[in-house]
């Protein structure tokens, strides 16, 4: 019995000194595998921070596909494509120059609006309106009344206002040319609306109104709801803002919650898929010179107060935080936002900032641009010339 004891006893021994062994092992191939991860954690902060900070004195010409222009025709961004019109027609190209459709019409006074990837076009004082997507086109049809101004959404609706005699017309229709909504307005009574906006699904329709009281200048800002909260509420009206002596030509939505307007040295930021509020306005002491904005961001360009520069942009989120300031004195044709940088550019050069206030690139082209698009790589571009799409890498 004895001697069995002792048998087990040295069994228990060494099985627990091979338990401990594993113990020691897995311990190690632990400790192996944590200093590796962090090793890797180290060497990927250390890559990220070098891309971060590092500083683009140039590019590389990645490739150029020949293309033709008319000498009349106009270039502008579709998203990441390229629409190009006239008074004759237009036709939309991928950054490859394939042509993904053409639209012939005849339009003296050409009035368009942008959503996304969807444009609506008409005929100033005409009554035809087409609507395309960069895919195709999505549809045209004839209203009963003179245009004035339209607006489009996403998802190809289209408001437009129409002018008869006294009263004012704002008519909402889907691609096909059926009416939507429709409603009537007097400037000695609601005002005309000077400036009007869709969301991108289509749902909320924003409003500016001037209008004249007691001799004084005054805009209402209205918000429509098309959905099931507007049948509810007359005219389909959910919110209005009224702004004594304010002149308010400018209203865009951001993305489905988010519009914003801007008068003479005034932004206004409202928030609501349904009933937009008011979520935070600034007064500037300056005039706001000019807009641009993406579904993040909003840009105001002021002339500078810093003698050394030209002009000053100030730019918000969707929340009405003001992210950057940025000085420069390039006499910019365009501004683009992108995920945490933006680019200003002209015919013959660009400046690229991050939104924590990094210059990455400031440089001239090596031909006239007409439009700078961003691609789905960093600080990789496609340049649109007359002749030529030329995809460019920054160095």
């Amino acid at each position: 019995m004895a001697e069995n004891q002792g048998i087990n006893e040295k069994r228990n021994s060494n099985l627990r000194d091979y338990k401990g062994k594993i113990r020691e092992h897995k311990q190690k191939n632990f400790l192996i595998i944590v200093a590796v991860v962090v090793v890797l954690i180290l060497i990927a902060a250390m890559f990220y921070v070098q891309f971060r900070n590092k500083i683009y004195t140039d590019y590389d010409l990645l490739s150029s596909v020949i293309r033709e222009k008319s000498v009349n025709a106009t270039d502008i961004r579709l998203d990441n494509s390229v629409f190009t019109y006239s008074r004759d027609g237009a036709h939309c190209m991928d950054v490859k120059g394939n042509i993904t459709w053409n639209q012939t019409y005849e339009m003296q006074d050409i009035k368009m609006d942008i959503s996304k990837d969807t444009i609506a076009l008409g005929n100033y004082n005409g009554r035809e309106i087409y609507v395309q997507s960069t895919s195709k086109i999505l549809g045209n049809f004839t209203t009963t009344l003179p245009i004035k101004n339209l607006a489009v959404s996403q998802s190809g609706y289209v408001t437009a206002v129409l002018e008869d005699g006294d009263v004012t017309w704002l008519k909402t229709y889907d691609t096909e040319g059926n009416i939507i909504f429709e409603g009537q307005t007097h400037m000695h009574n609601s005002g005309y609306p000077c400036a009007i906006s869709l969301s991108p699904n289509g749902e909320l329709l924003a409003v500016s109104y001037l209008f004249v009281e007691a001799g004084e200048l005054k805009t209402n800002i209205a918000f429509y709801n098309f959905g099931s909260v507007g049948e509810n509420k007359s005219d389909h009206l959910v919110s209005t803002f009224a702004y004594p002596d304010l002149v308010v030509p400018r209203v865009y939505f951001m993305n489905n919650t988010t519009c914003f307007a801007v008068g003479d040295s005034r932004l206004m930021i409202y928030r609501g898929g349904q009933i937009p509020v008011s979520e935070n306005e600034y007064l500037f002491k300056d005039e706001i010179l000019s807009v641009y904005h993406s579904d993040k961001y909003i840009g105001l360009v002021f002339a500078s107060d810093d003698p050394e520069k030209r002009y000053r942009m100030e730019v918000f989120n969707t929340n009405g935080i003001k992210v950057n300031t940025t000085y420069f004195d390039l006499d910019y044709r365009n501004i683009f936002f992108e995920e945490d940088s933006f680019t200003i550019y002209n015919e013959t050069g660009c400046v690229v900032t991050t939104m924590k206030g990094v210059t990455k690139f400031e440089g001239n082209f090596d031909k006239n641009v007409n439009l700078m698009l961003p691609t789905d790589k960093a600080f990789k571009y496609t340049l649109i010339t007359d002749n030529s799409i030329d995809t460019i890498q920054l160095k």
